[in-house]
């Protein structure tokens, strides 16, 4: 990756569905350029795909919580399976240490909430933390060495 594809991710990042001829103007590239440079990006794995970014508040899921679960009494992939089908989930990272995941939810308020405690306490020790604040929600990902070449 060169400076020009680092610039275009920040500006993908920024803007998702910016339009090839506006991210062209920004880059001072042609448009075929900046179409040909995008499609190496995604072959190459490094753009994964484009998607919206949804406000949880927006959808009436006002409660952001950030949950520990350990000593897990089931298997992995039973509990990973219910996991990945509960929709109040919003991330889980299986984690070394004396934790074994970390999950992020977003619930419709306190009974939403305890049905979700009340739901993965049977699979082991539960620790949940209200988010009170993000100041650091969705940082932009760019190589750490800028000066690749």
């Amino acid at each position: 990756m060169d400076h020009i594809d680092i610039e275009m991710l920040e500006i993908l990042q920024e803007d998702g569905r910016i339009s090839v001829s506006d991210l062209s103007k920004k880059l001072n590239l042609s448009r075929p350029s900046v179409s040909e440079r995008m499609t190496r990006l995604q072959e190459r794995g490094i753009i994964d795909h484009f998607s919206a970014v949804i406000s949880p508040e927006a959808v009436g899921r006002d409660t952001l919580l950030m949950i520990q679960v350990s000593e897990l009494k089931d298997t992995i992939s039973r509990f990973e399976k219910m996991i990945a089908e509960d929709t109040r989930v919003l991330e889980c990272h299986r984690v070394t240490g004396e934790v074994s995941y970390f999950i992020k939810a977003a619930v419709q308020g306190m009974d939403s909430l305890r049905e979700l405690v009340d739901t993965l306490i049977s699979y082991g020790n539960i620790n949940t933390s209200i988010v009170l604040k993000s100041p650091v929600e969705r940082r932009k990902i760019l190589p750490e060495n800028r000066e690749q070449g």
